[in-house]
């Protein structure tokens, strides 16, 4: 597969970051409900997403004609846990957008092998308009940890956790301990979410310079699962001041 120079920008400030990412969200949103009249997103639910949700929240899209999907999801919470990515984007995200949009859930409720034929159904095989993601600390993209199959044929798998993604939660606030996070997770594939027109990607913070500067220094690798980014020839890594590290 080829690949191209990835498009990085880096802001002041998560704020000013997001002010961009939003932005350019609510354009390409638009773009696509003005050509087709409708609009499929994948989103992420994380904290260095808040910024960019925040802003696209407010902007003037018609939400009515935008469906969205989510990367990833636990197994085995409670119904109502706040963990849970769904229910992360539903107070974070939907709970501020005017209008109703459609947000096609994962069921953590369901059986593993259950809630992925049932997601997978819900993807479909149309491409997305935009992909909004994250990085996290080992680099993953969703819940694709490293060493990431950067051409699985799935678009759904089910995956155990590995130590670095689950610490992650905890030092992020989300659970109390290690213990408390669940080892298992459904998370849409690499190439599934690199379908996409133009694809997203925001980092914030200290605590992912590592990943940042793995993925931009080096080529498309499993191990860093990030620079699967490098496959797509519309992909934006926005980074706050201290994601870059003085880069």
């Amino acid at each position: 597969m080829s690949f191209h120079p990835l498009n990085v920008t880096v802001h002041a400030t998560p704020a000013a970051l997001g002010e961009v990412t939003g932005r350019r969200a609510a354009a390409v949103i638009n773009a696509a409900i003005e050509a087709r009249g409708r609009a499929r997103v994948m989103l992420a639910a994380a904290p260095s997403q808040t910024p960019t949700l925040t802003t696209l929240a407010a902007q003037d899209v018609d939400f009515d004609k935008v469906t969205f999907f989510h990367m990833d999801d636990y197994l085995g919470l409670a119904p109502d846990a706040p963990q849970g990515f769904g229910n992360w984007l539903e107070t974070n995200f939907f709970a501020h957008v005017d209008g109703h949009p459609t947000f096609h859930r994962m069921d953590p409720q369901l059986p593993a092998t259950d809630a992925l034929r049932a997601y997978t159904e819900a993807l479909g095989d149309e491409p997305f308009d935009l992909t909004l993601c994250g990085l996290g600390v080992n680099a993953h993209l969703a819940f694709n940890d490293p060493p990431a199959n950067f051409s699985d044929p799935d678009p759904v798998r089910l995956v155990q956790l590995d130590e670095t993604s689950r610490q992650q939660q905890v030092d992020e606030g989300h659970f109390p301990t290690f213990d408390a996070v669940p080892t298992e997770a459904l998370t849409v594939t690499i190439p599934r979410l690199l379908n996409a027109d133009v694809v997203i990607c925001s980092v914030l913070g200290t605590a992912k310079r590592d990943a940042v500067r793995n993925t931009r220094r080096l080529n498309p690798d499993p191990e860093v699962p990030g620079t699967a980014l490098k496959f797509h020839p519309r992909a934006e890594l926005h980074l706050d001041a201290e994601a870059a590290g003085g880069e």
